[in-house]
């Protein structure tokens, strides 16, 4: 593990509140992971007994319906933690964890941390509001699949990957589009349809990337009540 792994340890959420001498001793126990693009991670129903933090590369966490049907819950990357409620209480995993592309994981074993959390209450707090984070992030797919149309959600995931504030923008989407998809609630083809009609607002998709022609423009679209459109009709 390099200090560069052990710096985006230290600014993720989970591990924010330690001291220098806890993080050292948590680390110490820590190992890196490392998994190619389709690799699994662990399993729905494994036993829990490990979180992870992402240092490099992206990670997929789903679950599988009765039917077959793979739901997405969540798509994290660097400095982003998984796993720490059912790690913490010794039971098993929800949902099955992918790498989404080659990356690197740093594996922290549960019982080191609950180690630490009986040392050093500061512990708690960061795992809490880890797991905050997790149900923002969850409440939040929920309102956008109940108050955006696809093409909004597309283009607001779009947004959170732009680099710039205003005028013209260069995005590289970071993993496939079947993924894309699936993160926002949508069928592959339901995607290609939203990309299309983006083009009415300056965005361009080719492959791997996306050019926005102005962030104003596309944001301002992903903000506008859908309910607009009948009105003006």
């Amino acid at each position: 593990m390099t200090p560069e792994h052990r710096t985006i340890a230290s600014r993720s959420i989970l591990l924010s509140a330690a001291s220098v001498e806890a993080l050292d001793l948590l680390m110490a126990s820590s190992r890196l992971r490392e998994f190619e693009r389709g690799a699994t991670i662990f399993l729905q129903g494994e036993k829990a007994t490990a979180i992870y933090i992402v240092v490099e590369g992206w990670v997929k966490l789903y679950r599988m319906a009765p039917n077959g049907a793979e739901a997405v819950v969540g798509v994290f990357t660097k400095g982003s933690s998984f796993g720490e409620a059912v790690a913490f209480r010794n039971d098993a995993y929800p949902v099955a964890a992918e790498a989404a592309t080659d990356c690197k994981l740093i594996r922290i074993e549960a019982d080191a941390y609950l180690h630490q959390i009986r040392e050093n209450p500061d512990f708690a707090v960061s795992m809490l509001a880890a797991t905050f984070v997790h149900l923002q992030s969850l409440v939040a797919q929920v309102e956008a699949l109940k108050a955006q149309t696809g093409a909004q959600r597309v283009a607001e995931f779009l947004l959170e990957l732009a680099q710039c504030e205003t005028g013209e923008c260069a995005v590289t989407l970071p993993y496939d589009k079947v993924l894309i998809a699936g993160r926002l609630g949508m069928k592959p083809e339901s995607l290609s349809r939203a990309f299309s009609k983006l083009r009415e607002f300056g965005v361009t998709i080719r492959q791997n990337h996306a050019s926005i022609a102005s962030v104003e423009v596309l944001r301002d679209f992903a903000l506008d009540d859908p309910a607009n459109s009948w009105i003006k009709s």
